[in-house]
């Protein structure tokens, strides 16, 4: 390959409490004997990839961009109270992105049987031109896969199918699921509909779950609706649900967490005859694995004492359900990539797109159904 630089997106604090983003180039890294570089043609703009990119400190009111093309600057301003948490990034410049897919181009002696090879990569730094990573990272595609199919073959896939080897793990028989009109949770519904294991949807309008029914889903309800609780509460009852994820972080004015467990234990406690002074002894647990919404969660005590709210992370999650299981994840990923796993994006974009400002807003507000695609070989505007 005669290429010596490869171009990437990078993101810098600075101790004047801004945020600045940047197209660098940098020099392509070639493999050694168990590594192969990729030219990556597409990478998806996940939630996960806003907290290296923007933080969670940007001011998105304040952003300012100087330049074109390759010199494309974009200047945001963090929030003065949120600078301090931030104070171990000032004049870092990070490379961003998660996960992407591309072709593998160069190889070290040990992966030659790879050139050609369209794979899923993560592991940082995807918002870039080519990346060296180890071969036994790439997740190998099935002939006829293109990369744009294959971008989202790590975060999403893999949640989801963690969730039901947890469910497995815990011992829970259903499952409660937030935000589930997105990508991960349409993943989630076919999932859960090829294993028969009963699936309460939650989503934030009548036309999102029009959409979930329309791919199979059975118990989708609305929390704007008036009989929200109502609904909730008899499709635990017929589900048996006692284990929930939460993309929310603080839905529904940050009560949402707070209303699944209460249903939970409503739904336990009808089956008791008998006076529960520390409520049922159906243990309830709930995980919270984003934070899409930026309200406190309130918890009022109405779900007694034998309930669990924890944080879910994906790779220690990993580390828990062992290799045999993490490999036939990735299997079944690669196996189902234009099926279940299969990913829809808003647009296509360029890295000068994403640095523009009306963009940035646009991914940062993490819209249902409205995820962003980086290719870094498109040009412009």
């Amino acid at each position: 390959m005669s290429r010596k630089f490869s171009r990437e997106i990078r993101s810098e604090v600075t101790k004047d409490g801004k945020i600045i983003i940047s197209i660098a180039k940098v020099p392509v890294i070639f493999p050694k004997k168990d590594e192969v570089l990729v030219k990556i043609e597409a990478s998806p703009i996940n939630p996960s990839d806003l907290g290296r990119l923007i933080t969670f400190g940007a001011d998105l009111n304040n952003i300012n961009i100087l330049g074109s093309g390759d010199e494309t600057v974009t200047t945001i301003e963090i929030n003065n109270k949120l600078l301090n948490s931030l104070k171990n990034r000032i004049g870092k410049s990070m490379n961003v992105g998660n996960e992407g897919a591309g072709i593998i181009v160069e190889s070290g002696k040990d992966s030659k049987r790879l050139l050609g090879k369209i794979v899923g990569l993560a592991g940082g730094g995807m918002y870039s031109e080519y990346r060296c990573v180890k071969a036994k990272s790439c997740l190998v595609m099935s002939d006829g896969t293109s990369a744009r199919e294959a971008a989202s073959s790590f975060v999403n896939p893999l949640t989801a199918l963690g969730f039901i080897e947890t469910m497995k793990l815990e011992n829970h028989k259903a499952i409660v699921h937030t935000a589930a009109a997105s990508n991960l949770g349409k993943m989630l519904v076919k999932l859960c509909k090829n294993e028969s294991i009963p699936l309460i949807n939650i989503v934030r309008s009548a036309k999102q779950v029009e959409n979930l029914k329309k791919i199979g889903a059975e118990f989708v309800l609305n929390m704007n609706d008036n009989l929200f609780m109502e609904d909730l509460i008899n499709a635990i009852k017929e589900t048996g649900a006692t284990l929930g994820f939460d993309a929310t972080g603080g839905g529904n004015d940050g009560k949402l967490v707070g209303q699944i467990l209460s249903s939970m234990e409503i739904a336990a406690s009808t089956k008791s005859k008998e006076y529960l002074m520390y409520g049922s002894e159906s243990f309830k647990q709930i995980y919270i694995y984003g934070v899409l919404d930026r309200n406190p969660i309130v918890l009022k005590n109405s779900f007694g004492f034998y309930w669990g709210i924890g944080g879910w992370l994906l790779m220690p999650m990993i580390k828990k359900f062992g290799l045999v299981a993490f490999q036939n994840m990735r299997e079944k990923v690669a196996r189902e990539i234009k099926t279940t796993f299969r990913s829809e994006y808003k647009k296509i974009i360029s890295f000068e797109e994403m640095l523009q400002p009306e963009i940035i807003r646009d991914f940062s507000r993490q819209s249902t159904g409205e995820k962003y695609l980086l290719d870094p070989w498109k040009q412009g505007k």
